[in-house]
């Protein structure tokens, strides 16, 4: 086993935190990460201060965020010699309300450095999210202003969810809508009417107006579900001259979808196409599991190649040899329980691409970007469409219990309170990352192109502007001349960032 090579008065004890992060070409790596719990924490005398019920939710919140936030060493107040006793530890946590508010207190620079770690008060809610379980009306959208009230601000349909309340209805890509319940949508409103917890939503539709929505008088109903989305989409062959060009609208890396993904690429395969279109404008990230699997279908003659690399804090980082913060291309899909046992295990059904496509947005982040960063190492990667979020970094979730995992001993039933810290930094095999995003025909080749909710096509057809201008970069290699307005504003907002799991990337654990 491997050792531990902190000074012993910080590092004795070790709990262990599995995670399905590193793949080989033959075998499924199980890393198991060192916990360090600082010895104050497991060594009070008799006179020592228990904790209290009215902190021990922040309590667990300063022992996941010390044991493994990227910036640890950053914050003064999670130093492993900032308390010398639990009884000075309690009384930090008690300068705090709430666990919420000493979670916001210890995060390194929020919004500037530290953009992704966050807090969630209903754990079974966030495991779902990661798998495409959400409520929902099943309206997916974006938000944008009023070109000329700054204040006002309207939806665009971008897709409709299958089995949804709002695929019952006469509802399609490109509508717009401009109130909620009779309300009109503003920027400091359209949270409250949009994101409530309110069962249905009223919805007027409006006519776009250049920007400048006027209703229409078109209202209607929709409820709010529970329900649970594939995030493949689209998968189609599209045949252009003497081309097959594969296309997928891929929305998010959920593990749970891991044999469906393969099953597309097998039909891929079979079809023996020619080129490859992966679109990932509304795909805000998932698991890092799965953008190295899509990566290995993508191609397959990289077997067993360094895919993408690891950075964690400095107590996790010594404790372990480099290689198991690696992940590598694979040509299987493993996945075991929490006993070892194989649950799944099949081939990976690759295309040995030299080439792909991308189409992204402004709403592409973490794995998807993960999956491009890793790739272009590799192969050629193009991309269309605009720059992406940015986020290099990655999380895992934390519970409240003695090793920190949902299944581990003492979790603490009274609450559902996790934590999503960023616990890592990840880059390609060169050691690049984009932390700005990925421009097209600046970071990488392609085409700079916004998508506009005045024009949006049918997705998965030549009338979706970014498919054509796609479609067309392959088959001829032009750009053309854009037509559709390049320096369009992006969506402030859309209903994805409102699912507890977006635009995270994470490590599997259990």
């Amino acid at each position: 086993m491997l050792q531990d090579t902190q000074n012993n008065n910080h590092f004795n004890q070790t709990n262990f935190i599995k995670l399905d992060t590193t793949i080989s070409m033959k075998k499924y790596l199980r890393v198991f990460l060192f916990i360090a719990v600082l010895p104050l924490l497991h060594n009070c005398s008799k006179g020592e201060d228990p904790i209290s019920k009215d902190i021990e939710i922040q309590n667990f919140v300063w022992k996941g965020m010390n044991s493994y936030y990227f910036w640890q060493s950053n914050i003064p107040n999670l130093s492993d010699t900032r308390f010398t006793s639990q009884s000075q530890l309690n009384e930090f946590l008690k300068g705090y309300n709430s666990p919420e508010e000493i979670f916001e207190a210890l995060r390194f620079q929020p919004g500037i450095v530290d953009r992704f770690s966050w807090i969630v008060d209903d754990y079974i809610e966030l495991e779902n999210s990661f798998q495409g379980i959400n409520t929902t009306t099943g309206m997916d959208f974006g938000l944008k202003r009023y070109k000329d009230n700054s204040t006002n601000v309207y939806g665009y349909v971008r897709y409709i969810l299958p089995n949804s309340s709002a695929a019952s209805k006469d509802i399609k890509r490109g509508m717009i809508f401009n109130t909620i319940n009779g309300t009109q949508l503003t920027d400091s409103n359209y949270r409250n009417l949009l994101f409530s917890n309110s069962t249905n939503l009223n919805v007027g539709f409006a006519n776009y107006n250049n920007e400048n929505p006027i209703s229409n008088d078109v209202f209607t109903t929709l409820s709010k579900e529970e329900i649970a989305e594939n995030p493949i989409a689209i998968s189609k062959i599209i045949r252009e001259g003497n081309k097959k060009i594969g296309y997928l609208l891929y929305n998010q890396f959920s593990s749970s979808y891991d044999e469906q993904l393969n099953t597309v690429f097998n039909s891929f395969k079979t079809e023996n196409i020619d080129d490859l279109i992966i679109d990932l404008r509304y795909n805000g990230g998932g698991s890092v599991n799965t953008a190295t699997y899509l990566g290995s279908m993508i191609t397959g003659q990289f077997t067993g190649e360094l895919y993408s690399k690891e950075v964690w804090n400095s107590k996790i980082q010594k404790a372990y040899s480099a290689d198991n913060f690696y992940n590598y291309f694979t040509d299987e899909i493993k996945r075991t329980d929490e006993n070892g046992n194989v649950v799944i295990q099949e081939s990976i059904h690759s295309l040995n691409l030299s080439k792909v496509y991308f189409i992204v947005s402004g709403n592409t982040a973490s794995a998807s970007e993960l999956v491009i960063n890793s790739l272009r190492s590799y192969i050629e990667v193009k991309i269309v469409g605009r720059t992406t979020v940015g986020k290099q970094v990655g999380s895992v979730t934390l519970y409240d219990s003695d090793n920190l995992t949902r299944n581990g001993e003492n979790l603490n039933t009274t609450h559902s309170y996790a934590i999503q810290p960023i616990v890592l930094e990840i880059s390609n095999k060169d050691n690049q990352n984009e932390p700005d995003g990925f421009t097209p025909d600046v970071t990488l080749p392609g085409i700079s192109i916004a998508e506009n909710e005045g024009d949006l096509g049918v997705l998965g057809e030549r009338s979706d502007p970014l498919l054509d201008k796609t479609i067309t970069y392959i088959t001829t290699g032009s750009k053309g001349v854009l037509k559709i307005n390049k320096l369009k504003s992006s969506d402030f907002y859309n209903s994805r960032l409102a699912n507890p799991a977006s635009n995270n990337m994470y490590s599997n654990h259990r």
